[in-house]
């Protein structure tokens, strides 16, 4: 189904899942993806919504969570960060808007809203029959106490970076602690409240948070011991169509139907979700174990003409990269600091950028289901993507050219480049586990690398799963250089949350002042115009590009196989099927 993110950003498996094919120890050439003879894809001939005609039963559905490693289960939206949280949370929880194609809000949703005619304050009402699983009716208090707790100074998720809650008129003052309440913020009535900006912003549309949090519920608990409280992880509730029964801790969660949802009696009776491994999720759904997964493209090949599923796709809202740490995140000031000096002469990022070889990674592996990226604003944003910006292409040449000028050389002859004091330069790579395959591809770049003269050298010696990955990348672990990663962007376009100078989520820890010029006017006032944001949001493509703080890799397809029993399951973002509609035809899943 349509995942609606909104403004917040969803860390996904890098290594683990996206790029997971490459050469074996075998092949005639270690320094290119093995070629494999299928035919190349393209995702636009893939239908983005199931095909099903037969008359929906009171059924279950089983949700395949595709990962090698358990999920985290911080199953609240203003406090998780991996993508695997995020899918058990669309079956329970649910922002109050909805969305149209372009991910703009509408009145669709368990709310409604107006925006003042200077765009600064925007009236949020609640419906009526919107209640939280426990039956207690969400009030405008429950959002609010969302923004009290995203903004509060113990809040420990990664959210308050988002320029829109940051510029909500007194938050700042709440943020510091020398305001007990966001003046900004006012309940009008239970059902009501107003939010008002500092100044106009056009993410208000495509990235307004309004996940409120049941204050009722989670009051008592100390806001910076939310994360961790049996309350979210252990007892979720929230609004959506469907309730929280039981949960497996890292391994599955059983949900059954929310028969008060606002939007009416869900079709299923309940769904199950349950990890499963990439490597086996093939055969789970040839078997009928499990009726929906999101499909590793790198065996969409072997899993083609499967008679028992179908696969749906489109271009993902999300990309690949491989990220420098040039600093640290400073608790104290609440923003990043660009104090590490190891990568802070650009030509050395660019170097290792025309290094690597997506093209061949995206066409021999992924058969084009992975195309190579050439900004950090995704062709699934067609009206902000710089069609024209050609990226890093595969130039190796180049690379040495400014490695030399940058004063990278072998001085010792053993082919491997000292920095420019003729010390050893040894760069430590953190890459992601996932499929049989995500070590060989590692080892790819990596060889990439050092046919350019640069010694990259796995952190640890080994591939680090998931969940240590990203404890390494956040905390800044000292042992960490460069890394490779995957963003889920969500549906607004403005990269402030990913890449400004006072957000968590800013993993390269970059500072730029021009960085700074350009997300500031790609939100304000004037950005709602079109053209006029347009053009700015080419310039900051243009400056992370030669800048590179992060090397964008690849674009990602979306693909889901479905089990032929389902209907109504949909990746389209037009559509206004949600969860509360789709259904089974059969008790049973087809089976091949």
């Amino acid at each position: 189904m349509k995942k609606r993110y909104w403004k917040f950003f969803s860390v996904l498996a890098g290594l683990a899942l996206v790029l997971s094919a490459c050469t074996d120890s075998t092949s005639s050439d270690p320094k290119k993806p093995t070629e494999q003879t299928a035919p190349k894809e393209d995702i636009g001939n893939f239908p983005m919504t199931v095909k099903n005609d037969g008359e929906i039963v009171d059924g279950v559905l089983t949700y395949g969570l595709v990962s090698d490693t358990p999920f985290e289960g911080t199953l609240n939206y203003a406090f998780y960060t991996g993508h695997p949280d995020a899918e058990i949370l669309q079956f329970f929880d649910e922002a109050l808007f909805r969305t149209n194609g372009d991910y703009e809000i509408t009145n669709d949703g368990a709310a409604t809203y107006e925006l003042s005619a200077d765009k600064k304050t925007m009236t949020i009402k609640i419906k009526d029959n919107v209640k939280w699983h426990d039956g207690e009716p969400v009030k405008a208090e429950d959002l609010e106490y969302a923004y009290l707790v995203i903004g509060h100074k113990d809040y420990t998720g990664v959210r308050y970076g988002d320029a829109l809650i940051q510029g909500i008129v007194g938050m700042e003052e709440y943020h510091s602690g020398k305001a007990s309440t966001i003046s900004g913020i006012k309940v009008v009535d239970e059902k009501t409240l107003t939010i008002t900006w500092k100044q106009a912003n056009p993410s208000v549309l495509t990235g307004i948070w309004a996940y409120p949090l049941p204050k009722h519920y989670l009051k008592d608990i100390p806001i910076d011991q939310l994360a961790q409280s049996d309350k979210i992880r252990k007892n979720p509730i929230g609004f959506g169509p469907f309730k929280v029964k039981k949960i497996v801790p890292g391994e599955s969660v059983e949900m059954v139907r929310n028969d008060d949802y606002y939007g009416g009696k869900p079709n299923l009776k309940g769904v199950i979700v349950k990890v499963v491994s990439p490597k086996v999720v093939l055969q789970s759904l040839k078997k009928g174990e499990i009726d929906i997964a999101e499909f590793p493209t790198d065996q969409y090949v072997g899993a083609k003409g499967t008679k028992n599923i179908q696969f749906v796709g489109k271009i993902d809202l999300a990309y690949n990269y491989i990220g420098f740490k040039l600093g640290r995140w400073d608790a104290k000031k609440q923003e990043n600091v660009m104090d590490n000096p190891k990568f802070q002469d650009k030509r050395l990022r660019q170097a290792m950028a025309y290094a690597i070889d997506n093209k061949s990674v995206g066409e021999k592996l992924y058969h084009g289901l992975r195309f190579p990226a050439t900004t950090l604003i995704p062709p699934s944003f067609p009206g902000y993507h710089d069609k024209e910006a050609k990226g890093y292409s595969y130039d190796p040449e180049k690379a040495k050219k400014l490695l030399d000028e940058a004063g990278y050389k072998d001085k010792d002859g053993d082919g491997l480049r000292e920095d420019p004091n003729g010390k050893k330069f040894t760069i430590h790579f953190l890459a992601m586990s996932g499929s049989d395959v995500a070590e060989p591809l590692a080892k790819f770049y990596m060889q990439c690398w050092k046919d350019v003269g640069l010694d990259v050298q796995l952190v640890d010696g080994r591939l680090a799963e998931f969940n240590s990955f990203y404890d390494m990348v956040e905390k800044d672990d000292p042992k960490v250089d460069v890394f490779a990663a995957a963003w889920g962007t969500g549906t607004d376009v403005d990269p402030y949350g990913l890449y400004g100078r006072n957000v968590m989520f800013n993993y390269s820890r970059w500072v730029n002042e021009k960085n700074d010029e350009l997300l500031e006017k790609g939100h304000s006032e004037q950005a709602f115009d079109k053209e006029y944001r347009k053009k700015i949001y080419n310039e900051w493509q243009a400056l992370m590009n030669e800048e590179v703080p992060v090397i964008p890799t690849l674009y990602r397809s979306a693909l889901y196989a479905v089990n032929n029993r389902v209907k109504n399951f949909t990746v389209d973002p037009s559509s206004q099927l949600t969860w509360k509609d789709v259904g089974v035809t059969a008790e049973k899943p087809e089976v091949e």
